[in-house]
């Protein structure tokens, strides 16, 4: 098994910035994948940020030149870097991992934190 462990997150006017982490520890030689997705409220989980083991990533057109994600292999952490946020990035973010290279839909996903709460203010 995998447990992720997510931090960040919290409440940020429109235009600000967050940042968000994620280890990863026990079985973590199965991880290929690890990524960020989201869920709003009454909406389906959905892809944010998505990142393979040599670093090849993948985000959803929305906040593709806002978000960055990037990657620690050697501390078996994710990272996602977002800017310039506005309300409809409202959400519940997920950290997950995947056996396959990139999961870029939440279907894939083989292993997830429980998530942590980015509200974004107008």
């Amino acid at each position: 098994q995998v447990q992720l462990a997510e931090s960040g997150g919290g409440l940020v006017q429109s235009g600000g910035s967050l940042s968000l982490s994620c280890a990863a520890s026990g079985s973590i030689w199965t991880i290929s994948g690890m990524g960020w997705y989201r869920q709003a409220p009454g909406k389906e989980r959905e892809l944010v940020a998505v990142m393979s083991h040599d670093g090849t990533s993948n985000y959803t057109d929305s906040v593709k030149g806002r978000f960055t994600i990037s990657r620690d292999n050697a501390k078996n952490s994710v990272y996602l870097q977002m800017n310039n946020l506005n309300p409809e990035d409202t959400a519940v973010y997920y950290c997950g991992a995947s056996r396959m290279i990139m999961a870029s839909s939440p279907n894939g996903v083989d292993y997830w934190g429980t998530g942590t709460l980015v509200t974004v203010s107008s």
